[in-house]
């Protein structure tokens, strides 16, 4: 009987669960809306449904559960199995999910839900080899995640690897968590929307405009960078501010770290190469640190949507 475990990837709009084997494969997986408006009731329901559902199929196929991983945004206390806080969740905190599933008897551990793609990629994906690895999901923030040595890396009882709010420029803009200049605050998705929208103000006559119906309101990560590949003198001032910052950041995480590979997932990763040659070329060209030292692979995260059940499932050993 083959040994696999749970993986759930929670979000704001959807709870996915799945089951994964030792080989990070995934061999069955289902979802259910993510609710709110119960503070928790129906959140609980959900994710026991899936259990349930797993639980059938795995007897079916002569699987034998033994754990369950949660990968969740926001502030997690792994020692507890609880939710601390998350802005995009309606529950109420701290939100105990290992003491309401403990009568299924499964192993638990629960994880930021950056950590657990960290995690996935460096077992399973962008990093499979590397023992030491760091990603960055560009997103609404910034996410961070740490593998060193082959371990997760997660700070006094999993609230650290918050990449996202080192401070970039003292005194500057100001960020979501009550600072002001974190990296978050000029490399998230969010931030490039920004950007473009204050560059697009300042050109009236950029390709931007074009792209996007003229309607500002329809601008979307992708505006600048496909009218930049189109050679937009606007567009390319906004990808080059966009990769100046996401460098600056990484080449301080290089320094601090020197890991082997630094993975950038979110949606702007799917850019691909054209992205992420920007980026190494940024920091080849400012190089403190970067030269003369063990190089840092930089590369676009490869399990997207699937990184967070792979992760959570092998968030406890096999």
């Amino acid at each position: 009987m083959e040994v696999v475990h749970i993986g759930f990837d929670i979000g704001g709009m959807s709870i996915k669960a799945g089951l994964v084997d030792k080989e990070g494969n995934i061999l069955y997986k289902s979802t259910r809306p993510t609710p709110s408006g119960d503070k928790g009731i129906s959140f609980i329901k959900y994710m026991r449904e899936l259990i349930d559902e797993l639980i059938a199929y795995s007897q079916d196929n002569n699987l034998k559960i033994t754990a369950i991983g949660v990968a969740i945004p926001g502030i997690v206390d792994n020692k507890e199995g609880s939710l601390t806080y998350a802005n995009n969740l309606d529950l109420e905190y701290p939100f105990q999910i290992k003491e309401k599933l403990k009568d299924y008897g499964f192993d638990f551990y629960m994880s930021n839900d950056a950590n657990v793609a960290c995690l996935a990629e460096q077992k399973f994906g962008a990093a499979k080899g590397k023992k030491d690895a760091i990603l960055l999901t560009l997103g609404t923030g910034v996410g961070g995640g740490i593998v060193i040595d082959n371990k997760l890396y997660e700070g006094n009882e999993g609230k650290g690897a918050e990449l996202g709010h080192f401070v970039l420029v003292v005194d500057g803009l100001p960020c979501t968590c009550g600072r002001k200049g974190c990296f978050e605050a000029y490399a998230s998705a969010t931030a490039l929307l920004r950007l473009t929208k204050e560059i697009m103000m300042e050109n009236k006559d950029s390709l931007m405009w074009e792209y996007c119906d003229n309607d500002i309101n329809k601008v979307t990560g992708l505006t600048s960078f496909e009218c930049s590949k189109k050679g937009d003198k606007a567009a390319n001032l906004v990808v080059d501010t966009y990769v100046k910052y996401l460098g600056e950041g990484i080449l301080n995480i290089c320094n601090v770290f020197r890991p082997e590979t630094v993975i950038i997932g979110g949606g702007i990763s799917n850019q691909k190469d054209y992205f992420i040659n920007k980026i190494v070329n940024y920091c080849e060209k400012y190089h403190y640190g970067y030269k003369n030292t063990p190089k840092v692979e930089i590369v676009a995260a490869k399990l997207t949507n699937d990184a967070g059940i792979i992760g959570a499932a092998h968030l406890l050993d096999f």
